[in-house]
This record gives C-alpha cells, structure tokens and sequence, in this order.
C-alpha cells in the first residue's frame, strides 16, 4: 500500500470543526429501531463504513431503511428472516450485536468479515447465544447461527475482552419471551460507559432494565418502543482535533459538544486538563488550548480506551512519563493496538513498553521521521497525525482506513492544520 505524508504544524493549530455523529450511538440506534414496535426517524446518522455495514446486515435480516432527506427512516419487519453471509468487515458494533438479532430469524444466518475479522474476540457473546437456544458453528467468523424452537432467558458470558458482549445480548432482551438476565463473569470489565449508553438507549425507549449488581443486568419482556432521534457528534473522533490543539499551544473548538454524555470519549478534556491544556466549555461548544509544554500524566482509561492512541500520540510530544492502565483488552481490538503503539513508538524514537494493562511512555525526547504502520486500524491514523504535527516527513501505510468511523477525516484534518 503506498505510504502517504501527514501534516506537520509550523504554528499552533487553530480553527472550528463540526465532527459527525457518534458510532456507537448511531449503531445502537439503528438496531434499537429495527427491533422496535414502529417506525423510527434517525437524523445524524455517522455515515462511516462501520454504520454503512450496519445498515446492510439488517437490510439482509429484513429491515426497511431508506434516506428521509437528511434523515434515516427505519420500518422493522414483521419477523426478521436468515441471511447468508451477512458482511460484519472489522466493525465489533456489527459482528456483535447483529447475531443477536438473528437469533429471533426464521431461518439460519452466516457471518463474514475482513481478514483480520477472525482475530477478533468473539466466543462470549457466540457462547450466550447458544445458551439461549442457539446453534453457533464456530467461535469466531466466519460462523453460521440457527435459531432455536424455544428461546432461553439467561445468558453468563466473560466480557473482559469487550463491554459489546453484554450489549449486543441487551439489546434484544426484552423480544425474549421471559425477558433477558445477563451475568458477567469475569473479573475486569472495560468500558462500563459503552454498557451504561446501552441501557439508557432501552430505558428511553420503554424498556424495563434492572442492576442488581455491578455484574448482572436484568430485562423485563416486553417492546422497544419506536423513538425519533439526533445521534450526538462522536467525542471520541472529536477528541482526535482538539488535542490538536493540546500537542501544538494551538486552540481548537468543536460545536455541539453535548453538556453531558454517556459517550467514552466526554473523558478526554479531564484527560487534556491534567496534561496542562485549558478547557472551556460553553452551551452547544468546547475549546482546548494547548500549553507551551504538556506533561506526562498516570491515567486509567478502563472506562475510555478508545482514547488510548490519542493519549499515546500526546504523551509522545510530553515531558516526562506517561503511564497508561486499564487498557489490556484493547490488545483484541481492530489490531492488538498496545503492540502496535509501542512498535510505532519506538519506530518514531520514543521509549515505550507494554505492561500487563496498558503503556508507559517516555515523551519529551524528540521524534523522528519514520513511515507510520495503521495495521487497517483507524485509531492508529489519528495517532500518526497527532504525532506528526511536531515532526516534518511523518508518512503513513493506509490513510483511507479511517472510513471506518470518519471518512472525511484526511480533509478535515488537513483544513484544520492549514
């Protein structure tokens, strides 16, 4: 694949960037309407590859969605039916939350994906589906799913790989007769706040969710009522240009930040403020402003991990050492993204090393130029062009990779580094 050069930043970084919607609110929205009791209008659906694959796997099962204007209208089916070769390309939303929706076919379904698709954890959730009833002829894709006569009501699955294990099963578990009790059995759970987004979206949709405990989620039988919804812009992909801002003494602003967010990604300005950004948040909008010098900080992104390459990218042009934790299960996301980071790190003359749940990075010794692997990752796109705002000649392997999420990223990144 031909390597492509990266901005560097001569001057801070300064400007305004509206950013897209959220994916994992947009995905759970989509299936949250195509397993309601009526019609649904979607607006500020995230136009990615991750939503576009979405929104062909439930077309295969059934679903009506067609363009409203600007808006998505979704009409569920009267019963989902088997789908052959539903496409889940590298998309954990898609590969994880689709198979429960096939359980309730009429017929048997199969699952593809990209190459590395097969990489990635997904015997838990393979694994609840069979106790509710399902057959599953593999542990990881490609597999084929054959519903059951009689569907079950309790499903324990280890989600210390992905907090997506215990969504994609709450999702449809008030469509079960007896409703839905799930059990995480494992000991770390990561990104409660992916699992809390799951909840509220069922709640707000009249669903009848319990907590007994930190580990047991309880659904009550019953419907998903049909709701009209905006999808919040994704933080996440948000975060990417305002630490922009933080790396260069620049100050970036993104409107329609929203004042409180189930969202991982809200996570960042805390993180940016203890590195020695400045955050103003405002009604519809927050700004960061950059320090002259950012410092090394001790951060557990148990809760936000989808953060770690940015954090990564920003403790690379610190002073001093920055210890990320709680992050292990990210070795099972779209590439083992620890390896890949100290890998890259090192390439680009930074000290970095892999503990059990997470890096340590030794920033403030000056990079240098080297071609940036992506591994077919997004997150790694935008760790390379945070990194190479401070350092000319920067190249990296697969730029068009962040279609995943943001497919205008490449433009809306060099417009804002001028």
């Amino acid at each position: 694949m031909t390597s492509q050069p990266l901005p560097s930043a001569s001057s801070p970084v300064v400007g305004e960037l509206t950013v897209p919607g959220s994916k994992s609110e947009t995905n759970r929205a989509l299936v949250l309407a195509a397993l309601a009791d009526g019609p649904s209008t979607l607006r500020g659906v995230l136009d990615s590859r991750d939503s576009r694959l979405m929104i062909e796997a439930l077309r295969a099962l059934g679903v009506s969605l067609e363009p409203d204007g600007e808006a998505l209208r979704v009409i569920p089916p009267v019963r989902f039916r088997g789908a052959a070769d539903i496409d889940c390309g590298l998309a954990g939303t898609v590969m994880r939350f689709v198979p429960p929706i096939a359980l309730l076919a009429d017929g048997p379904s199969s699952f593809i994906g990209d190459p590395h698709a097969s990489e990635r954890p997904m015997a838990p959730i393979l694994d609840g589906l069979r106790q509710l009833g399902a057959l599953v002829s593999a542990d990881a894709i490609p597999f084929r799913l054959v519903p059951p006569a009689s569907l079950g009501s309790e499903a324990s699955v280890d989600a210390s790989g992905s907090s997506q294990f215990v969504s994609g099963l709450l999702l449809i578990g008030a469509l079960l007769p007896s409703g839905l009790t799930v059990r995480h059995t494992g000991e770390r759970l990561p990104s409660r706040p992916h699992i809390a987004m799951t909840v509220e979206m069922l709640r707000a949709r009249g669903v009848h969710v319990e907590e007994p405990d930190e580990r047991t989620w309880v659904v009550a039988p019953g419907t998903i009522a049909a709701r009209d919804l905006t999808i919040e812009p994704d933080l996440t992909n948000a975060s990417v240009f305002l630490a922009a801002a933080a790396a260069t003494g620049g100050r970036v602003t993104v409107p329609g930040w929203p004042s409180s967010s189930l969202q991982p990604g809200a996570l960042f300005l805390e993180i940016a403020e203890r590195m020695g950004a400045t955050v103003e948040r405002d009604a519809d909008k927050v700004t960061v402003s950059g320090p002259e010098q950012l410092r090394g900080i001790d951060v557990d992104l148990t809760t936000a991990s989808e953060l770690t390459p940015s954090i990564a990218a920003l403790a690379a042009v610190a002073d001093g050492t920055t210890r990320i934790r709680g992050v292990a299960h990210i070795r099972g996301h779209e590439t083992d993204r620890l390896a890949a980071l100290v890998a890259e790190l090192r390439k680009l003359g930074i000290r970095a090393e892999e503990t059990d749940d997470g890096l340590t990075i030794e920033g403030g010794t000056g990079l240098t130029r080297a071609e940036v692997e992506t591994y077919a990752d997004h997150r790694m796109v935008h760790f390379a062009a945070l990194v190479a705002l401070k350092q000319p000649g920067i190249t990296v392997t697969d730029l068009q990779c962040v279609s995943k999420t943001m497919p205008a990223f490449p433009q809306d990144w060099a417009r804002l580094v001028g």
